[in-house]
């Protein structure tokens, strides 16, 4: 019994910590945050890009299943920002999927800025994944165009399975956006059936049983959507997704020393 409690606990914990959800509480000092976001901004900048994929760390790496390195992945595109004073800079804005903090099994579309993105991250490290110039383009026409609303589900799983549209989480919310802008659709049933043939998802090690009794105390945790082992998206997986059918042209892990 004693045994049951702790998976269950930890459970609980992983789906209130996953880190894919608006930040509300910084782990580092504001400045720390503002520097680190600055950085990351300047760094993609100089080469170059004009949308990039961009991942945090929203809970302790002892924490993290094996093979998954971060927890919440989006999409920055380099905008003109209006701040609250009414004056236009250019930055970088965070097109992202939240999971919703009171309601766990729902998601929602949240814009927000560097700064916000890493406030709540438990390491000052970023995962960046710049596209091609190409897909670059096109991923910010999906984006501009609205098509990412298209594209989104509001039921939410942390460990939703991307070959289908029953769940989705941040980082399938993600690849579909960079799937519509590759086969140039928002058509779901064909976005799901192009990943399935070309895309190679994370396999999620912890045993389905747990998984299950999570579920029963947890929002945002299910596995109706598997069968067979547990797989889903992670910010690696898409790396290695558009490293093969070269896509991109760097991948990086961003620290905070440089």
């Amino acid at each position: 019994m004693k045994n049951l409690f702790f998976i269950l606990v930890t459970l609980c914990t992983l789906h209130a910590t996953a880190g894919s959800n608006q930040a509300t509480e910084a782990k580092f000092k504001p400045e720390e945050i503002a520097t680190f976001a600055k950085n990351v901004e300047k760094y993609a900048a100089k080469k170059g890009a004009r949308a990039f994929i961009v991942a945090r760390v929203g809970q302790p790496k002892s924490e993290l299943p094996k093979g998954i390195e971060f927890t919440h992945t989006a999409i920055a595109v380099y905008s003109e920002i209006t701040l609250d004073s009414g004056e236009k800079v250019n930055g970088y804005a965070i097109h992202n999927l939240y999971q919703n903090a009171k309601n766990g099994d729902k998601s929602s579309l949240v814009t927000d800025y560097p700064v916000d993105f890493f406030w709540g991250t438990h390491e000052l490290k970023a995962g960046i994944i710049i596209p091609t110039p190409d897909l670059q383009s096109k991923i910010i026409e999906v984006i501009a165009s609205g098509q990412n609303k298209v594209l989104h589900n509001p039921k939410y799983s942390l460990i939703a399975n991307p070959f289908n549209s029953q769940y989705q989480n941040c980082t399938e919310h993600t690849l579909d956006i960079i799937n519509a802008a590759i086969y140039q659709t928002t058509d779901k049933q064909q976005l799901k059936a192009n990943a399935e043939a070309y895309f190679e998802p994370q396999r999620v090690k912890v045993n389905r049983f747990k998984l299950a009794l999570g579920g029963l105390f947890a929002e945002g945790i299910t596995t109706k959507d598997h069968s067979g082992k547990v797989k889903t998206t992670s910010f690696s997986s898409i790396g290695r997704y558009l490293e093969k059918y070269e896509l991109t042209s760097e991948i990086e892990i961003f620290q905070s020393q440089g």
